[in-house]
């Protein structure tokens, strides 16, 4: 078994071909052992070179609204009244803890998200 390194987008691409190859290898063999290490190695190399960071918590919600096709009017309930919604999702007020576990909970937006901290929009 030859592995090696994925130093670069040449690299990327070969080991990308040879899991390819490798895709069907019955689980115990050796095949299968470098299909793991190439697979494990590729996750790496693209966890470095492809980073794509957490948007803020308003870009956030207004994704997942875009997603479910949502309007503000559906975010009431989560955040308790109509002037809140319009308040947070333009800036002017940050999000609470009770708001941010009811948009985890009710629109399953990863936590991660929602507590990064961003600025307000400036009055």
């Amino acid at each position: 078994m030859n592995i090696n390194p994925i130093k670069n987008e040449q690299d990327y691409q070969q080991s990308l071909i040879e899991v390819e190859k490798l895709w069907e290898a019955e689980p115990g063999s050796e095949a299968h052992d470098k299909l793991d290490i190439l697979v494990t190695l590729i996750e790496a190399f693209e966890k470095k070179q492809y980073f794509i960071d957490l948007p803020d918590p308003i870009a956030a919600i207004k994704f997942r609204m875009e997603q479910e096709g949502l309007v503000a009017a559906d975010l009431v309930p989560i955040f308790g009244q109509r002037s809140r919604v319009s308040e947070v999702l333009n800036r002017k007020r940050k999000l609470s803890m009770s708001m941010i576990r009811s948009l985890h909970t009710q629109l399953n937006i990863p936590l991660e998200s929602l507590i990064m901290d961003y600025q307000l929009a400036s009055s």
